[in-house]
Parts: C-alpha cells; sequence; structure tokens
C-alpha cells in the first residue's frame, strides 16, 4: 500500500491494477477487503459511519472485522429510508463521536460531494479525526475531499466511469437491509460488552419475561408477556387462523420490537377446545371481545398499567385488532396488520377507527391487497397501505420478514412514543 500527501491529508491506496471493471464480487466483499487496509484502526478510539444506503454493508463489514462500534451517518435527509434512519438515532441516541476518529464509509466516491459533507458533518460532531474509506473512487480522491485527515481507498480506475464498474453485484441495498444493520449496529442504547460486541438485549435479570392466564368472559386464555426493563409501550399479538402465540413469524416480529425497547403480548385467543371449531377463528366479535378483555386486564396489572397499547394482527386476527381497537376506552394508540383481513371487522368499526394503523401486504397476495386498499379507504384516521414486493401471504421470501418487522418497529415507536411517557386520557 502505497501513501502520499495530498491536500493537506493523506491518501491510501492499493497500487497494482486498479484498471479491473470489477474488482469487487459485492459490498460485503468490498467490506472485508476495505477493513484490511483499515487493520491499524482495530485498537483506536475509533467509530465507523456507515452513509445509507449503499455503504451501510460495506461499513458492517469493516465494524464486525475490527470490532468497532457501527453507526449511520445520514447526510441529507432526502428519503423516507433516511427520515426512518434518523427517528431510530433519535430514540436511543447517535453514537457519540465526540474526541474519537470517524471513519467513514461508503461504496464508492463518484464525485466526493457526499463525502465532503459527511466529513463536516463528523467534525461538526466532534470527531478529533476524520477518515474516509472507500472501495472504489477517483484518482486524486484527495483533493476532492479536503475536510478528511486521511482518505483510503484501494481501486481507483483508470479512467473512472462509474462507482457500479467495480461491483460484479451493485445491486439497491433494500430499505429493510439498511434498517436491519441499522438496529443491529444500534443494540441496546449502544452499550457494548466485550470488544465492540453489542450486548444482548435479552441479558437484563431486569425484563420481564413470563408466561400469563388471562381472564376473559367465560374462560381463560394463554399467554406469553416479554417487557424490557424501563419500558412503558406493549404490543399484543392477535394471530391467525392456523396459528398460534407460538407463531415463529410473530415470535420472531416480537423479538424484534424487544430489541427496540417495546414489549409484546403473544395471546392464544381461543382455547384449545374452542380451536376445535373452525368458524371461531373465522368469529371476529369474539376474537375482538378477547383482545380487549386481554387489554384491559395489561391496564389493571401493577406491572404493566403504566404502558400504551398497540395491536399487531395476522390474517383474521388484524380484523379482530381492528374491532377492538375502536372501543375508545382501551386507549389503543397503534395498530399493524401483517396480511391481514382488515375488511372482517366490518364497514362501521373500520369508519370508526382512529387508531394510526399500518396495512402491509405482499405484492403476490393480489386479492388480500385489494381488500386492504378497500379497507383503508373506509379509514378515516391515520393509516398507510405499504406493499411488500414479491411477498406472498406468510411472507417466507427472502427479507420479506425483515421488511415487516422493521416497518412495524417503525410504526409503533413513532406512535406509542418514548419510554416512560406517561398515558394522557
Amino acid at each position: 500500500m502505497t501513501a502520499q500527501q495530498g491536500t493537506g491529508n493523506v491518501v491510501s491506496a492499493f497500487s497494482g491494477d486498479t484498471t479491473g471493471a470489477h474488482r469487487f464480487e459485492n459490498r460485503e466483499d468490498a467490506g472485508r477487503r476495505l477493513a484490511l487496509a483499515l487493520a491499524p484502526f482495530s485498537g483506536e478510539d475509533a467509530v465507523v459511519l456507515g452513509i445509507p444506503r449503499g455503504g451501510l454493508p460495506v461499513a458492517a463489514e469493516v465494524a464486525q472485522t475490527l470490532r468497532l462500534e457501527l453507526d449511520a451517518l445520514v447526510v441529507r435527509e432526502r428519503s423516507a429510508l433516511d427520515a426512518e434512519i434518523v427517528r431510530s438515532q433519535a430514540e436511543s441516541s447517535p453514537v457519540s463521536v465526540r474526541g474519537r476518529t470517524a471513519i467513514i464509509v461508503d461504496d464508492g466516491v463518484a464525485t466526493g460531494a457526499t463525502a465532503r459533507l459527511a466529513a463536516r458533518l463528523a467534525r461538526l460532531r466532534g470527531a478529533s479525526k476524520v477518515v474516509l474509506a472507500v472501495p472504489v473512487g477517483p484518482a486524486g480522491l484527495a483533493r476532492l475531499v479536503p475536510e478528511a485527515d486521511e482518505v483510503i481507498c484501494l481501486s481507483t480506475p483508470k479512467p473512472f466511469i462509474a462507482v457500479g464498474r467495480s461491483y460484479l453485484d451493485f445491486g439497491p441495498t433494500p430499505d429493510s437491509t439498511v434498517l436491519e444493520l441499522v438496529g443491529r449496529a444500534r443494540g441496546d442504547g449502544q452499550e457494548r460488552q466485550g470488544q465492540g460486541v453489542p450486548k444482548s438485549r435479552t441479558s437484563r435479570e431486569s425484563d420481564l419475561d413470563v408466561n400469563v392466564i388471562v381472564p376473559v368472559p367465560d374462560a381463560f386464555i394463554e399467554g406469553q408477556l416479554r417487557l424490557p426493563a424501563g419500558s412503558s409501550r406493549i404490543v399484543v399479538f392477535a394471530h391467525g387462523s392456523g396459528s398460534s402465540r407460538h407463531s415463529p413469524r410473530n415470535t420472531w416480529v416480537a423479538q424484534v420490537l424487544f430489541e427496540a425497547g417495546v414489549g409484546s403480548l403473544l395471546l392464544d385467543l381461543l382455547t384449545p377446545d374452542e380451536e376445535k371449531d373452525r368458524s371461531n377463528v373465522f368469529d371476529i366479535d369474539l376474537l375482538a371481545t378477547r383482545l380487549a378483555a386481554a387489554t384491559r386486564w395489561l391496564q389493571t396489572s401493577t406491572q404493566t398499567m403504566h404502558c400504551r397499547i398497540g395491536y399487531f394482527g395476522a390474517s383474521t386476527g388484524a380484523g379482530a385488532a381492528i374491532k377492538a381497537a375502536t372501543d375508545e376506552d382501551l386507549h389503543v394508540g397503534a395498530v399493524v396488520s401483517r396480511g391481514g383481513r382488515p375488511d372482517l371487522a366490518g364497514p362501521v368499526a373500520l369508519a370508526a377507527l382512529r387508531a394510526p394503523t399500518l396495512l402491509i401486504v405482499g405484492g403476490a397476495d393480489e386479492d388480500v391487497l385489494v381488500l386492504n386498499s378497500k379497507a383503508k379507504a373506509l379509514m378515516p384516521g391515520i393509516s398507510e397501505l405499504v406493499v411488500v414486493p414479491k411477498a406472498t401471504h406468510l411472507f417466507v421470501e427472502p427479507g420479506a420478514l425483515v421488511e415487516v418487522a422493521v416497518l412495524a418497529r417503525s410504526w409503533f415507536l413513532r406512535f406509542l412514543g418514548p419510554n416512560n411517557q406517561r398515558i394522557t386520557e
């Protein structure tokens, strides 16, 4: 590796063949190779800042290899993705760069405009040293980004045409991947154990994780209650037909919420005997009554009476969630439907719904998509319909459930408010 003086900053670049159009298999490969050039920083008080969206997968590999903290650096809030990252950071505050080395990582540099703004922003946040590290860029990169103290670039193709020409796979990074990386990097308030490893959210002894028996009219139903220490938000899950509180999809979404500081109550709305009668799983009035009773139970329990409540419904459970949410005495703060049947709540309930509602539907679930579109048209309050491309009804496609989880997390964090906020009636 050679180093030479630029315009006041140090430029590092690998010598050798820089004319090849395909130096990197993908962004992850570029990140692993970039980490080798950044190895001297592994023992320093440094933080890796990835520029969304394409820079995050590269930065994640660098941070993991060097055992450094990772965060996203939004330079311009130009999209819904940028806004969601900023909102996530506001929820638990950005990683501190004050007095530390800020290693800014992107998947490449073309004009240098974004890199310059990123370097300025890191400096404004108090970074003692700013390093720009990219897999590919034009020759003379140091002159393009004089704000950086050091510039590390693995490849400078001649002629330089475009960043994507140096990748075999330069497809767009999905929003779900970016948000998953941001969420994983942030961990629990950026607490770390050992050498840069995020502290497990489940390791706190004061977290609540219990099986419960909930009294409802004429019966008792079972559930699993989880509440992170200090949380004042709970999402009650209403599963669909043929599922249960042990649904791996709902359990996984609940875990994503838990790591974001949101509790969950996974419920079997029917008793084992009631489940034997198939008609009961489509009895929306019965399911909604059970859901409302469980909500009142949470609101009177000493461990959860301080919490604001949200509903997550799947399939027929979404219809029950919407119908229960129309009970103003329950003060339901937000509703999310995954592949749900909101239409089963009926036009009267849909017209009475005031809780902010997010409808998530797979793009390949065409009939349900039509039903959700019609249901949304009847909702007078805040509502959104988000289509996950190519996903089917159960969201089994790669990345589909991740998309659902990050969308749900964003919705509940937005409308259930921060932890420790008192309920106002």
